[in-house]
């Protein structure tokens, strides 16, 4: 069986790669444990320096990474230097961070001496999505090597080679031989790579049908979980929001990585007063973004990663449009000479509960306008939804805008007057069908340790 790579700009095959069998699957995950065995008794300083020439590398290398994920993607290249740095970020912050977070913490009982110990528990195994390719991976993988944590990668098929650029990566940097290995398969491998007793624990980001088959699997094998699943993030604009502000973020929160994220704005719910002005705002941002070669510098939108994948996203908006939904701008596949997979930004207004743009996540540059009557309307709007990964609210009112995201907004994260975004030291994930767990932060360190008591009388 092979594993093709194809670009998205024009259906090309970049490269056939050879999959794994089951054998030699078998064969990396026992490296990985072997390596396991030694890693795990390294101290945090020398972690801590590996992981900080990591984030060298992946300075050094950011054209080039970047390069590879247009290819395999379509990220324009500005988009992915950025998601390379981000990387390097992460990488610093653990190495700086990390033996803080797990350092020993006493408490006080009726021993002479009790406390806290975080030890790490082996191998994650990692299935991951091909939206950000290498920031997804090293937002599990930083803080896992620092834990004393090793990891086997199953990365969506599509960015192989962004996957067995990650494993060189590591290499390069100096880690042992075999702390981390890529596993070149297909998603029917994973069950069999799950049963494995050296695969400890399971993080996948990916959509919430994948997560509750790859969650029930190893539930019934107790093995903990970290699920970061799909996410329809609502975007709330109040009356007194500074809407060209509002419009722009709105606009750039909706379009990143060309509308395939999980926590890009998906639901712009509008109080019915600011709806005209903001709406032609917003419309003005959408249409001033650039479509086109990921290659090139000045575009600001590629395609989308698969063919298949905007077609599945333009039948999305045709079925909303036959359900009374109205398209302002975009909603066609454009006539793009020896183009494959692209779209162009889309706005749909007169979005109601029973629309499809309003009920499920949309995974493209597809915006959905919805009326709220008033804050207390918009605040029940953002939160009628299976989902909760992210929300946001705008507002000039500090007190409210607080209280909206502490207390009202039903989401694993809350931004005031910004677009929702993961940053290393802030702990990232969601609640409901957008998954469970934390990613980054102290949180994040902590998901994957034995969080052990040792007492002594």
């Amino acid at each position: 069986m092979s594993i093709l790579s194809i670009n998205p700009v024009n259906g090309a095959i970049i490269k056939n790669y050879q999959e794994d069998s089951e054998d030699l699957i078998n064969q990396k995950i026992d490296l990985v444990h072997q390596a396991w065995l030694n890693y795990k008794e390294t101290d945090f300083d020398s972690r801590a320096r590996l992981l900080t020439e990591v984030s060298k590398l992946l300075t050094e290398r950011k054209d080039q990474l970047a390069e590879l994920m247009a290819l395999e993607m379509g990220k324009p290249l500005k988009a992915g230097v950025a998601e390379v740095l981000k990387c390097a970020s992460v990488c610093e912050y653990y190495a700086k961070n990390g033996a803080e977070f797990l350092a020993d913490q006493t408490i006080k009982t009726s021993a002479s001496k009790s406390y806290v110990s975080f030890q790490p528990i082996g191998v994650v195994l990692a299935i991951m999505p091909w939206n950000f390719p290498f920031w997804q991976v090293f937002r599990f993988l930083a803080p896992a090597l620092m834990a004393g944590n090793c990891g086997v990668l199953k990365h969506s098929s599509g960015v192989t080679g962004c996957a067995i650029e990650i494993e060189k990566i590591i290499e390069d940097a100096g880690f042992p031989s075999n702390v981390f290995k890529t596993l070149i398969c297909s998603s029917n491998a994973i069950s069999k790579v799950i049963e494995n007793p050296y695969i400890k624990a399971v993080t996948l980001t990916g959509s919430t049908e994948a997560g509750k088959k790859v969650a029930g699997q190893a539930g019934n094998l107790i093995k903990k979980t970290v699920l970061e699943l799909g996410g329809s993030d609502p975007y709330v604009v109040l009356e007194d929001a500074d809407l060209e502000k509002a419009a722009k973020i709105c606009a750039e929160a909706r379009l990143i990585n060309n509308g395939q994220s999980c926590i890009a704005a998906k639901r712009f719910i509008v109080v019915k007063s600011v709806e005209e002005q903001f709406t032609r705002l917003f419309k003005a941002e959408m249409e001033n973004k650039k479509t086109g070669d990921p290659l090139q510098d000045d575009t600001d939108l590629g395609p989308m990663a698969r063919a298949e994948l905007r077609d599945e996203l333009h039948q999305q908006v045709l079925k909303s449009i036959g359900q009374g939904a109205k398209c302002i701008l975009g909603g066609e596949i454009p006539d793009m000479e020896g183009a494959h997979a692209y779209y162009q930004p889309t706005i749909l207004t007169d979005v109601k509960k029973g629309i499809l743009a309003y009920d499920e996540e949309i995974f493209g540059p597809v915006a959905a306008i919805i009326i709220a009557k008033d804050t207390k309307d918009a605040i029940r709007m953002a939160n009628d939804t299976n989902f909760g990964l992210g929300a946001a609210v705008f507002t000039e009112n500090a007190a409210l805008a607080e209280d909206i995201a502490r207390n009202k907004l039903a989401a694993g994260s809350c931004f005031v007057n910004e677009g929702v975004k993961s940053d290393p030291a802030l702990p990232f994930g969601g609640i409901n069908q957008s998954g469970y767990g934390r990613e980054l932060g102290m949180f994040g360190i902590h998901e994957f340790v034995n969080i052990k008591t040792v007492y002594i009388k």
